[in-house]
């Protein structure tokens, strides 16, 4: 009786451990044990410094086709001509005057509309009656081409910095409000429900749920700006502009210079380059609390 007893308990417990054995475990014919891999779906760990790559490839390639002559000199000039002509701008004081210029129309034109985006994003996002004034009035301008506006603008605010810093500030808050008003009007509306249960006030409410919900869109928002107001630069310093790199190119253009308009577009690429690295980071720190691919 005591033997049947261990017996049954042996087996069972036999059962037990064979069926917690994890699937990934399994018996080969010679009864040894092999270990097979779970497939990993996930783009796998980042490695540092990745989108510098893809430039690097097309640096590289530019200069290989340079060198065996497959490029036109006077059409696509080789890196190192480019290289030499963007020193000698710099040493002549031409090139830092047309970047600080530029930097200037940039930053001033992506602050406000910065700051235009996200209140009509929240004004719009928060409120009944914000949505009604508001989104169907920003789609609408949305739906109008940006730069078509230049000449309407020019008999409104003159030909001088005025027009430029207004043109740059539109083509920023248009994509910073259409990504944080759908972030804002995709909160999980039982987020909504638990607040109100906890008795949370507005700005509460706003700081703690409305906040945190929206940034993943916000940011999305943010890198399409920093690259609107670098595209709408190019257009606008070439409109009776006297200085920054957009002059400088059209200047170039007049004189057939072609290095010197590759110089611009390389200096506007570092920049648009930066910009966005520089947000994306600053979203990784912001957002990371989240767990995505990417991450």
């Amino acid at each position: 009786m005591t033997t049947t007893t261990h017996t049954t308990t042996h087996s069972s417990t036999q059962s037990t451990t064979t069926t917690a054995t994890p699937p990934l475990v399994a018996l080969a014919e010679d009864g040894t044990r092999q270990v097979r891999r779970r497939r990993r779906l996930a783009p796998g760990k980042r490695l540092p410094a990745t989108r510098l790559v893809g430039p690097a490839a097309v640096l590289a390639l530019w200069s290989v086709a340079s060198a065996a002559g497959l490029l036109d000199p006077g059409a696509i000039p080789a890196p190192w001509t480019v290289l030499e002509t963007g020193s000698r701008l710099w040493s002549a004081g031409t090139l830092p005057d047309d970047i600080l210029t530029s930097l200037q129309r940039a930053a001033t034109g992506f602050s406000i509309g910065l700051v235009v985006g996200i209140l009509l994003a929240l004004a719009s996002g928060l409120t009944r009656t914000g949505e009604a004034l508001i989104d169907g009035t920003v789609n609408l301008n949305r739906a109008i081409p940006t730069l078509g506006l230049i000449p309407l603008f020019i008999l409104w605010l003159g030909i001088g910095e005025t027009f430029k810093i207004a043109i740059i500030a539109i083509v920023v808050y248009i994509p910073i409000y259409l990504n944080t008003h759908a972030a804002l009007s995709g909160i999980d509306s039982r987020f909504v429900e638990l607040a109100e249960v906890q008795g949370l006030s507005k700005l509460r409410f706003i700081r703690q749920v409305v906040v945190p919900g929206a940034l993943p869109g916000f940011f999305v928002g943010l890198r399409l700006g920093v690259t609107g107001s670098w595209l709408g630069l190019v257009v606008l310093e070439q409109i009776n502009a006297t200085s920054g790199l957009g002059y400088m190119m059209f200047q170039a253009q007049n004189y057939g210079q072609t290095d010197v308009i590759l110089v611009g577009l390389v200096v506007y690429g570092i920049f648009g380059l930066i910009s966005d690295s520089a947000v994306r980071l600053v979203e990784r720190r912001v957002l990371s609390w989240r767990r995505t691919l990417s991450s």
